[in-house]
Protein backbone atom coordinates (compact mmCIF):
# COMPACT_ATOMS: atom_id res chain seq x y z
CA UNK A 1 0.00 0.00 0.00
CA UNK A 2 2.72 2.23 0.20
CA UNK A 3 3.99 1.74 -3.07
CA UNK A 4 0.22 3.18 -3.87
CA UNK A 5 0.72 6.70 -2.06
CA UNK A 6 4.53 7.16 -2.63
CA UNK A 7 3.73 6.63 -6.46
CA UNK A 8 0.75 8.75 -6.51
CA UNK A 9 0.69 12.00 -7.55
CA UNK A 10 0.93 14.86 -4.66
CA UNK A 11 -2.26 16.21 -5.86
CA UNK A 12 -4.53 12.64 -4.94
CA UNK A 13 -5.62 12.16 -1.62
CA UNK A 14 -5.57 8.96 0.24
CA UNK A 15 -9.52 8.80 -0.03
CA UNK A 16 -9.35 8.70 -3.82
CA UNK A 17 -7.18 5.66 -3.75
CA UNK A 18 -9.75 3.29 -1.07
CA UNK A 19 -12.85 4.38 -4.06
CA UNK A 20 -11.65 1.06 -5.87
CA UNK A 21 -11.07 -0.83 -3.11
CA UNK A 22 -14.50 -0.23 -1.66
CA UNK A 23 -15.88 -0.67 -5.15
CA UNK A 24 -14.77 -3.77 -5.42
CA UNK A 25 -15.28 -5.21 -1.52
CA UNK A 26 -18.99 -3.70 -2.00
CA UNK A 27 -19.21 -6.23 -5.22
CA UNK A 28 -17.74 -8.98 -3.82
CA UNK A 29 -20.66 -8.64 -1.07
CA UNK A 30 -23.67 -8.99 -3.21
CA UNK A 31 -21.88 -11.64 -5.90
CA UNK A 32 -21.24 -13.24 -2.50
CA UNK A 33 -24.80 -13.39 -1.33
CA UNK A 34 -25.99 -14.03 -4.88
CA UNK A 35 -24.26 -17.23 -5.17
CA UNK A 36 -25.05 -18.13 -1.22
CA UNK A 37 -28.98 -17.49 -1.83
CA UNK A 38 -28.48 -20.02 -5.01
CA UNK A 39 -26.98 -22.95 -3.17
CA UNK A 40 -29.04 -26.12 -3.20
CA UNK A 41 -29.31 -27.95 0.62
CA UNK A 42 -27.73 -31.10 -0.17
CA UNK A 43 -24.46 -28.68 -0.91
CA UNK A 44 -24.77 -26.66 2.44
CA UNK A 45 -22.44 -29.44 4.14
CA UNK A 46 -19.35 -28.92 2.01
CA UNK A 47 -19.95 -25.12 1.81
CA UNK A 48 -19.63 -24.82 5.14
CA UNK A 49 -16.76 -27.02 5.24
CA UNK A 50 -14.77 -24.46 2.65
CA UNK A 51 -16.10 -21.12 4.51
CA UNK A 52 -14.06 -22.98 7.48
CA UNK A 53 -10.73 -23.33 5.36
CA UNK A 54 -11.75 -19.31 4.14
CA UNK A 55 -11.23 -18.41 7.56
CA UNK A 56 -8.51 -20.04 8.47
CA UNK A 57 -6.76 -17.67 6.12
CA UNK A 58 -8.73 -15.01 7.29
CA UNK A 59 -6.96 -16.22 10.60
CA UNK A 60 -3.52 -16.36 9.80
CA UNK A 61 -3.53 -12.72 7.53
CA UNK A 62 -4.87 -11.44 10.72
CA UNK A 63 -2.52 -12.63 13.16
CA UNK A 64 -0.09 -11.50 10.96
CA UNK A 65 -1.52 -7.94 11.03
CA UNK A 66 -2.04 -8.38 14.84
CA UNK A 67 1.33 -10.16 15.66
CA UNK A 68 3.81 -7.76 17.41
CA UNK A 69 6.64 -8.24 15.01
CA UNK A 70 4.24 -6.13 12.88
CA UNK A 71 2.03 -3.59 15.22
CA UNK A 72 4.74 -1.41 15.25
CA UNK A 73 4.35 -0.18 12.12
CA UNK A 74 0.73 0.34 11.80
CA UNK A 75 -1.44 2.34 14.03
CA UNK A 76 -3.38 1.02 17.00
CA UNK A 77 -6.81 0.68 15.23
CA UNK A 78 -5.52 -1.50 12.35
CA UNK A 79 -4.05 -4.32 15.41
CA UNK A 80 -7.53 -3.56 16.90
CA UNK A 81 -9.57 -4.54 13.87
CA UNK A 82 -6.72 -7.44 13.28
CA UNK A 83 -8.34 -8.71 17.10
CA UNK A 84 -11.53 -8.79 15.71
CA UNK A 85 -10.90 -10.46 12.49
CA UNK A 86 -8.93 -13.29 14.85
CA UNK A 87 -12.24 -13.37 17.24
CA UNK A 88 -14.61 -13.50 14.13
CA UNK A 89 -13.08 -16.18 12.47
CA UNK A 90 -12.37 -18.12 15.13
CA UNK A 91 -16.08 -17.78 16.41
CA UNK A 92 -17.39 -18.47 13.05
CA UNK A 93 -14.68 -21.59 12.22
CA UNK A 94 -15.59 -23.40 15.58
CA UNK A 95 -19.59 -22.47 14.59
CA UNK A 96 -19.19 -23.86 11.41
CA UNK A 97 -17.92 -27.73 12.70
CA UNK A 98 -20.33 -27.92 14.88
CA UNK A 99 -23.08 -27.26 12.41
CA UNK A 100 -21.03 -29.42 10.24
CA UNK A 101 -21.10 -32.33 12.71
CA UNK A 102 -24.51 -31.97 13.37
CA UNK A 103 -25.32 -31.88 9.68
CA UNK A 104 -23.34 -35.18 9.28
CA UNK A 105 -24.93 -37.30 11.88
CA UNK A 106 -28.40 -36.49 10.34
CA UNK A 107 -27.15 -38.51 7.51
CA UNK A 108 -26.23 -41.26 9.74
CA UNK A 109 -29.16 -44.54 9.96
CA UNK A 110 -30.69 -45.09 13.09
CA UNK A 111 -29.40 -48.65 13.07
CA UNK A 112 -25.70 -47.62 13.49
CA UNK A 113 -26.77 -45.50 16.25
CA UNK A 114 -28.28 -48.27 18.02
CA UNK A 115 -25.46 -50.84 17.87
CA UNK A 116 -22.79 -50.51 20.18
Amino acid sequence: MNMLLASAPATTSAANLYIPLIFVFVLATFIGLDVIRNVSRLLHTPLMSLTNAISAVVIVGAILVAGPEVSGDHPLWITVLGLVAICAASINIVSGFLITNRMLKMFKSRETEKKP
